[in-house]
């Protein structure tokens, strides 16, 4: 993929997508009784700041799966899942490792949790990417909540290329781009009468449910709704979307550009008006996350944006580049840091301020400025020399166009 084409709009919106998770899990520490009437409605929105894990997998979705369109409209063979494997394996798991193994021993100490069995099998559940098919594991660790995505999206990264397998081994669908795409659609419908079974076949009880009961409590809360299955329908919407921009003719056209700003428009106001429903926001068939208006209309800026005359320039800028850069290690290293300064701190985040929101900024300002910090060391030291490793193994490999996550 040419260099323009991979880029425009997707360091934006993957740096809006982690800075979106990242206000979530600041919103949560606000105490919503002690602030002012007046911030309600913009705290209460700051709290669908979960909406970006939605963008991760529809991003994900986009440009992991432009090589195989590209490979169907040539009728050329399927990309080399070897090298796939080595290039996701590299991009997600040190980083990934190593933020469970600092979390689980934070556990044990800074938080002074007993060391079971239980703790221990879901950190290693975690560790070979499996903690997501049940709610014993769904959180891997105790000290570092949003882990438990990732593994979800480690099963979209297998689903992606066995449903390309599919559609590989149907010599009508090549060089046939309006087959190959309505093909597609018929996975993603395969995908959420799955997710239906799963909700019908696996309901759980309410014994011990809620996030009263801590993590587990909460994990049996969301699933079975919260399944990989179901996720994987969000990444492919993000794929059925690279699909289509590999069809559209390269000359950037103004009509891209008001696309995509309506586009935005609309998974904005899709967010916004979330507040006073679930705080998952539960779309249709239950997919969380305003499915399937949300992710459509994320997957329609990605689409325009790659093909806008002047607002992804604009958008992908330097300082937004950068967060995109650094955006996985924000990701997996917030929480780790937000408990810490709970822990050092009793009185953070505005607990012990008269005035809550003034204590609450200044703790957002120190998380903000430690995550930043971590995040660009984490990319440096640990994940840009495994992305690095991984290049060189697949040196042979014309196209590098693999994005993280999430």
């Amino acid at each position: 993929m040419r260099q323009q084409e991979r880029l425009a709009g997707a360091d934006f919106l993957r740096a809006a997508a982690c800075l979106l998770v990242f206000a979530h899990h600041l919103a949560l520490r606000l105490d919503m009784r002690r602030i002012p009437d007046e911030l309600g409605p913009t705290a209460n929105i700051l709290r669908f700041g979960n909406f970006g894990v939605a963008i991760f997998f529809v991003l994900s979705g986009f440009l992991l799966a432009h090589p195989f369109w590209r490979a169907i409209d040539d009728g050329s063979t399927m990309p080399s899942l070897r090298h796939y494997t080595i290039r996701r394996a590299a991009r997600i798991a040190p980083g990934f490792w190593v933020a469970a193994t600092v979390s689980f021993t934070l556990s044990l100490t800074l938080l002074a949790l007993p060391l079971t069995a239980e703790l221990a099998f879901r950190y290693v559940s975690g560790l070979l990417f499996m903690s997501q098919w049940h709610w014993r594991t769904f959180f891997p660790v105790e000290a570092d909540g949003p882990l438990w995505s990732i593994p979800f999206e480690v099963t979209s990264y297998v689903l992606l290329p066995l449903c390309f397998f599919l559609l590989f081994r149907l010599p009508i669908l090549r060089q046939r781009p309006l087959l190959a795409r309505f093909a597609w659609l018929c996975v993603i419908t395969a995908v959420l009468l799955a997710h239906v079974l799963i909700l019908t076949v696996f309901p759980l009880d309410d014994i011990g449910r809620g996030w009263q009961y801590g993590f587990q409590g909460g994990a049996k809360e969301w699933m079975p709704r919260y399944n990989p299955i179901g996720f994987f329908a969000i990444f492919a919407l993000g794929a059925l979307a690279a699909g289509v921009e590999v069809m559209l003719p390269r000359r950037p056209s103004a009509w891209f550009d008001a696309a995509a700003l309506l586009a935005l428009a609309v998974s904005g106001y899709r967010l916004v008006i979330s507040p006073g429903g679930s705080a998952e926001a539960y779309g249709w068939l239950e997919i969380p996350y305003g499915f399937p208006v949300f992710p459509l209309a994320i997957a329609t800026a990605l689409v325009s944006l790659c093909h806008s005359q002047r607002l992804g320039r604009l958008l992908d800028n330097a300082p937004v580049r950068y967060i995109a850069k650094i955006s996985f290690g924000i990701y997996i290293w917030q929480e780790i840091i937000l408990i810490s300064i709970q822990r050092l701190d009793p009185g953070s985040f505005g607990v012990s301020s008269e005035i809550v929101v003034t204590g609450w900024l200044q703790s957002c300002g120190l998380a903000a400025a430690l995550v930043l910090l971590v995040a660009s060391l984490s990319y440096h030291m640990l994940e840009k020399p495994a992305i690095d490793a991984g290049n060189r193994l697949t040196s042979r490999q014309s196209n590098r166009a693999t994005p993280f996550k999430v």
